[in-house]
């Protein structure tokens, strides 16, 4: 089993993307895209996770606000099953986190004290599918999620979240489709992507952006 790095060449994915001429199009319209600096940066899974189930379904300022009542009330910037731990759900509950998500944010810290929540070191030998199948197995975690994950903190460079709505209007814009291509139309057209279906991804993003008007204000995703 190979270790597998943080990021990749974008370079390199830049050139074996261009030889689909249609998306080529719209990237020599967008210009490249530079490596994302979090590729670089430490990672903590668990807070991650913590956060993200903290994100799900707000607007990012409530998100915010939420996310640090919650640090202020546990005395911790980490949100871990070590901090989290110093508060009950009705602190919690105080601090605007829904019942769910405390839930969540519980079967996780006991997922990560049982050693069920891989560290940076374990998911750099992992394979991507290995990662999702460990990850969505907590409480509030879906696949949607942890292909974030993937993409923008671990830097893996062949994920293409299909069931993602701006993937799929971004390779509507790219073929010029008229209706919303199905999550396994999205998938066996990016084949062609690989070993760079990442990349393809960050592009069609933006394409989706670029398509309905919203070209200056890129849409926010988890893990951003």
């Amino acid at each position: 089993m190979a270790r597998h790095s943080r990021g990749f060449d974008t370079a390199a994915a830049h050139a074996h993307l261009q030889q689909d001429r249609r998306l080529a199009r719209w990237m020599q319209r967008i210009g490249p895209i530079a490596p994302d600096p979090r590729w670089r940066r430490s990672f903590d899974p668990v807070d991650a996770l913590a956060r993200s189930i903290l994100y799900q379904q707000l607007s990012g300022k409530a998100a915010a606000t939420i996310t640090g009542r919650v640090e202020d009330a546990i005395g911790s910037r980490r949100l871990h099953a070590d901090t989290l731990g110093r508060v009950d759900d009705a602190t919690l509950r105080a601090c605007g986190v829904s019942g769910n998500k405390v839930l969540a944010l519980r079967d996780l810290s006991r997922r990560e004290a049982d050693g069920g929540i891989p560290g940076p070191r374990k998911l750099a030998w992992m394979d991507e599918q290995a990662i999702i199948d460990a990850l969505v197995a907590v409480r509030g975690i879906g696949r949607w999620t942890v292909e974030m994950m993937l993409m923008f903190r671990l830097g893996r460079p062949d994920v293409l979240p299909v069931d993602d709505l701006g993937i799929r209007k971004g390779l509507q814009a790219v073929d010029g489709l008229e209706a919303l291509p199905t999550a396994r139309e999205a998938a066996a057209r990016g084949v062609r992507w690989g070993p760079y279906r990442t990349y393809a991804g960050l592009y069609l993003w933006r394409i989706a952006d670029e398509a309905s008007g919203k070209g200056g204000a890129p849409t926010p995703r988890s893990q951003e």
